[in-house]
């Protein structure tokens, strides 16, 4: 599947991610609209995610995002959902559903692919990688290959997840090629962290409890933990993973209190646990080692019900 194939008589695209919108999210949306601008510049096309991370707004264009969720578009002729299927769309599902034509292009296993045209590739690293696959790379710039680059850099772990492939590696020289500074561009978008993210970080290890025989590292911040620090969910980012970097952990779960009895849920495996097939007995979805939830209960229930499921395939 081409982009370039389906934009005869298209003047309007409509583009837009899931809801809490990552780096492979923003990455991917605004690479797309990117191309789109660059090789089609009398199409009006718009972006609609949720608020950009602060620390993705370096990404050409990514203030002119439309969070509002307001267009005077009443049809779109083209609409591109990202990193997710239309469920997860937010705000801007209705568009998605009211326009002439929609793509749906994802690498979650848990997406069968709810447009007209559909390119759900699981064992891609990233929606930015599919990007990449679906444009004329020959029609792409600098600002393109950075916007793809920071979206594959975040769903990797740098390169270090198991979803990344001897392709990935292929796309990624390719693309630093352009000459940006991709080293600066690591430590910015993975590596820093505000002062206020490491006090919560600390404390969510601080906090933290090994279970099912050390196997296992649980973590949970609370809504008044987060308020006292000044904490969105943004600032949680990356917490889950470098649990899992505890010595002897095969599983790491860490979760966040969202409004009374109900909890963000995010887990991370090594390979020993599908956490995938645990996050979808919950309603969500993601990766073999990297997925997410959320559930209602109290905190110790979550916990205890995340966590025997977790012991089942342990035990298998």
């Amino acid at each position: 599947m081409k982009i370039d194939e389906l934009m005869n008589e298209v003047s309007t695209v409509g583009i837009g991610g899931h809801i809490r919108p990552d780096g492979d999210c923003v990455g991917s949306c605004l690479s797309m609209y990117l191309y789109i601008k660059k090789n089609y510049p009398d199409v009006k096309a718009t972006v609609f995610l949720e608020k950009i991370p602060p620390e993705l707004m370096f990404i050409k264009d990514a203030e002119l995002v439309n969070s509002d969720f307001s267009t005077d578009v009443e049809s779109f002729d083209l609409f591109i959902a990202l990193d997710c299927g239309k469920e997860r769309l937010g705000d801007a599902e209705k568009f998605f559903d009211n326009a002439k034509r929609t793509v749906n292009i994802d690498h979650h296993v848990s997406n069968e692919g709810t447009g007209d045209v559909n390119y759900i590739v699981p064992t891609a690293s990233s929606a930015c990688e599919l990007v990449y696959d679906v444009i004329d790379t020959n029609k792409i710039d600098e600002d393109i290959a950075k916007a793809i680059y920071t979206g594959m850099v975040t769903d990797t772990g740098v390169f270090k997840y198991s979803n990344t492939s001897p392709k990935t590696m292929k796309v990624a020289a390719e693309l630093i090629s352009y000459g940006f500074d991709f080293g600066s561009l690591i430590d910015h978008v993975f590596y820093e962290k505000t002062y206020l993210q490491n006090q919560i970080l600390g404390r969510a290890l601080l906090e933290s409890m090994l279970v099912l025989d050390g196997r296992c590292i649980v973590s949970v911040i609370s809504k008044q933990t987060m308020d006292f620090y000044g904490a969105s969910s943004n600032d949680l980012d990356g917490i889950v993973s470098q649990m899992l970097l505890t010595i002897g952990v095969d599983c790491s779960l860490f979760m966040y209190e969202i409004s009374p009895l109900e909890y963000k849920v995010s887990l991370r495996s090594n390979g020993a646990v599908d956490v995938a097939k645990i996050a979808g007995l919950f309603g969500g979805g993601g990766h073999t080692r990297a997925a997410g939830c959320t559930v209602n209960g109290t905190c110790h229930d979550v916990i205890n019900n995340i966590v025997k499921y977790i012991h089942h395939q342990m035990e298998a």
